[in-house]
């Protein structure tokens, strides 16, 4: 009897230490689960992503943008006072002050800052349009070429082509007056003896004149009157 109660008691003590031992083991790793979220389906908000601020871009101007290069006043198209006995319609080319005058009657015209021939290509006399055209193809004459053999035998119109957004030829004559879109030549010396304008300036111009009028292109040594802006 006494040998069974001892041996109870020894069971109960392992027993109890077993128990302990587990409890011990096994609260770390209950501790280390993650609680339940209350609404596992709600996901917690996420944070906006906002790019950062581009650099301002800077486009480089068009090549046949006039308003990369602003025209000094005097070479603007303007209406001026002209006193001349040419009848409306008629084209009058000032080479020395690089102006095209459209006579418009009652004593005013359109003035029109050009560029002209350059040292050894200017040229006068009267002549007449006999074509118009709009984005003209281009062909170098013979002259031209015996110069600048580099230059190509033909273009096709187009923002591109040196004759610009029109022409209107003169005579039989190799000249024109055309289109640039080097508006920075307005006002000088520079072409093999063609009378150019800005793109936009031609088109107005082109808009005006007639096939059949008139063209007078003063001399170097002739100076026309500079007309006076109306106001």
């Amino acid at each position: 009897m006494f040998t069974s109660g001892i041996l109870r008691s020894h069971f109960r003590i392992l027993a109890g230490a077993l128990m302990t031992a587990t409890i011990v083991t096994a609260t770390p790793t209950q501790a280390a689960s993650p609680a339940p979220l209350p609404f596992p389906f709600l996901l917690p908000p996420v944070a906006s992503f906002e790019p950062p601020a581009a650099e301002p871009q800077t486009l480089a101007p068009s090549e046949d943008d006039a308003t990369a290069y602003e025209l000094p006043a005097r070479l603007r198209r303007q209406v001026v006072n002209y006193a001349t006995r040419e009848a409306p319609g008629t084209v009058i080319i000032d080479t020395p002050n690089t102006y095209l005058y459209y006579v418009l009657g009652n004593g005013q015209a359109m003035r029109y800052g050009i560029g002209v021939g350059r040292d050894g290509f200017t040229w006068s006399g009267t002549q007449s349009v006999t074509r118009k055209a709009e984005w003209p193809d281009w062909t170098p004459p013979p002259e031209m070429i015996a110069r600048q053999p580099y230059l190509p035998r033909h273009m096709a119109g187009g923002p591109g082509n040196p004759l610009g957004a029109r022409a209107m030829y003169l005579g039989g004559t190799i000249y024109r007056i055309h289109g640039t879109n080097q508006a920075a030549t307005i006002g000088t010396h520079v072409s093999s003896g063609c009378i150019r304008l800005t793109n936009q300036d031609v088109i107005d111009l082109y808009a005006r004149v007639n096939v059949g009028a008139k063209v007078i292109v003063l001399p170097m040594d002739r100076r026309a009157d500079l007309g006076r802006i109306t106001r």
